[in-house]
């Protein structure tokens, strides 16, 4: 059985979170589809696990400490999304009939670790990326706003909870749409170059 180069696995999973992630969003907001936007986000988190396992090999010798707390952060925050996603999954192929939908999920109460912790786990890998010089700087500050978006929508889920509000809806268009999913296929591109070298 062949296997793969870790860099060509980690294009391949940065590629497939970036596409998980702009489709959990278009069929959460837009099409409003209970059932794909969970599988979707299930699959965004396990794909993104893999993510930052990749960076922290690639940047943990900037700072190991700092390296460590950001992939604890991340892979914490994947598995917490993919379970978030396997949660919701599971109620919309069986919805309970008893159940009020409005009661948080109680593994990651509203998002806390598919948004709240990834964008801390962001922002420490920003930063490493910023001082590091391991990646394009640009790669860096889009990594900032990601970060900031991702708190930003944990703290509206938590505070407003109504995603429809203007408050917390334009950070998850923004973050979903773009964002998200540009800065997951910035690092599978990186990736996917390096395996041609």
């Amino acid at each position: 059985m062949k296997i793969y180069p870790f860099e060509k696995k980690l294009a391949l999973s940065s590629l497939g979170a970036g596409i998980s992630w702009f489709l959990y969003a278009y069929f959460f907001v837009i099409a409003q589809d209970p059932m794909l936007s969970s599988l979707f986000l299930t699959i965004a988190g396990l794909t993104s696990a893999e993510v930052f396992v990749g960076l922290y090999l690639k940047i943990r010798d900037v700072n190991e400490g700092w390296a460590l707390i950001a992939l604890l952060f991340g892979v914490v925050g994947a598995i917490g999304t993919a379970i978030h996603g396997g949660y919701d999954l599971a109620n919309a192929i069986n919805p309970p009939g008893t159940m009020n939908a409005n009661l948080p999920n109680q593994v990651d109460p509203r998002g806390f670790l598919a948004f709240g912790l990834t964008g801390l786990a962001l922002l420490k890998y920003s930063y490493l990326i910023w001082v590091g010089k391991k990646f394009s700087q640009n790669l860096s500050l889009l990594g900032f706003v990601s970060g900031i978006l991702l708190v930003v929508i944990y703290l509206g889920r938590l505070i407003v909870l109504n995603p429809a509000q203007p408050i917390l809806k334009y950070p998850i268009l923004i973050e979903g749409f773009l964002v998200n999913p540009i800065w997951y296929l910035w690092i599978g591109y990186l990736y996917w170059n390096k395996t041609k070298s």
